[in-house]
């Protein structure tokens, strides 16, 4: 069944099962390390991580494996903001800041050299998959990459795109479906245009590129992973399956948004970070797209203007100001083991091998 898969022979894994790179903390050096040790190629989301906390996790990571692992990280954007625009950006913010008794002033200041910095980390600890989101990195960083025997994997919301990473030397893509939980991965033209669901972006991909093509978006077990196999997928990428299940380091409010959410529930926005991402609507969703929707900044200065607020919404016990990310398949989440997750796709493929 899974032999002459090129996904498997590339990366050495047993299974073409791909863990998301959710940033935020939900993929915990004990989800990653489960996923991999169960045959699939769990992920790091470094997205949010200094390059010190990326190395300590990478470290944690390799205590608990020794096998094929990845980890994700964001190709950078740096906007400007005018004083005035911040002003009127956060004066949406201030009836939240007030309910949450939240009195600290809110400062932009990020560290923009921190995605040289990861790369740097990754290249010295020699990490064996990685990934990048909104973005393809330059053609000067795979190549550094490559030497250090890395297997460099994209993201794309297109075909356009997909052909762009291509172009640029990445060896896999991931074709993401509008279903998908967590933000977009759209870095061509408008975000509205680049919606396009799995089942239509999946065969698209691959017969315009002659890279492996990896499916994500409503993937949640061995039906979907058939179907993204059948659709000419190398393999299949599952967020949301993984961030209820039991190693992930998602907040208990997040992982029970998920599991009492409907396939109705979820909505894109960009209200709480400045970039498209799908989750679970809630009052801060709903209050914030009544006129502050007008007024965000764009990706990671609104994203940094709304941390404290998230922060303290988990701290209070207050989902409905979190961010609940998820994609469109949450009755299908459970809370057992990752490594049974991965299991029972394995299971349901093997079982139904030739099957239409």
């Amino acid at each position: 069944m899974w032999k002459g898969n090129p996904i498997i022979d590339q990366l050495n894994v047993d299974y073409p099962i791909f863990q998301a790179g959710m940033a935020g903390g939900v993929t915990t050096p004990r989800l990653v390390s489960a996923v991999t040790n169960a045959g699939g190629l769990g992920n790091l989301g470094a997205g949010y991580l200094t390059a010190e906390e990326m190395v300590h996790r990478i470290k944690e990571i390799k205590k608990l494996t020794s096998r094929t692992f990845g980890v994700n990280v964001f190709v950078p954007e740096h906007p400007q903001a005018t004083e005035q625009e911040i002003v009127e950006a956060d004066k949406w913010l201030l009836p939240f800041r007030s309910e949450l008794k939240i009195k600290e002033n809110v400062t932009l200041e990020h560290d923009v050299s921190l995605y040289e910095k990861q790369i740097e980390g990754l290249v010295a600890e020699r990490v064996p998959v990685i990934s990048f989101t909104f973005g393809v990195p330059s053609r000067e960083v795979i190549k550094d990459l490559h030497k250090e025997g890395a297997v460099v994997v994209g993201t794309a919301t297109t075909v356009e795109e997909a052909i762009i990473n291509e172009e640029q030397g990445v060896d896999v893509v991931v074709a993401q479906g509008s279903e998908a939980g967590g933000h977009r991965g759209t870095f061509t033209g408008v975000y509205e245009q680049a919606l396009i669901g799995t089942m239509s972006l999946v065969p698209q991909v691959v017969d315009h590129v002659k890279i492996p093509v990896i499916a994500a978006g409503g993937i949640m077990d061995g039906r979907g992973v058939r179907a993204a196999l059948a659709l000419g997928a190398q393999g299949a990428q599952l967020g949301t399956a993984f961030v209820t299940c039991q190693e992930s380091g998602a907040k208990p409010q997040h992982k029970k948004a998920i599991l009492n959410s409907t396939e109705t529930n979820t909505v894109i926005t960009s209200v709480f970070s400045g970039k498209p991402a799908r989750g679970i609507r809630n009052s801060f969703i709903n209050q914030m797209e009544k006129g502050g929707g007008r007024n965000l900044l764009a990706y990671p200065l609104q994203n940094i203007l709304t941390k404290e607020i998230r922060k303290q919404a988990t701290i209070q016990n207050r989902p409905e100001y979190m961010s609940l990310w998820s994609g469109q398949s949450p009755r299908l989440s459970t809370n057992r083991p990752a490594a049974s997750i991965v299991e029972a796709i394995v299971t349901d493929i093997e079982k139904n091998a030739g099957k239409v």
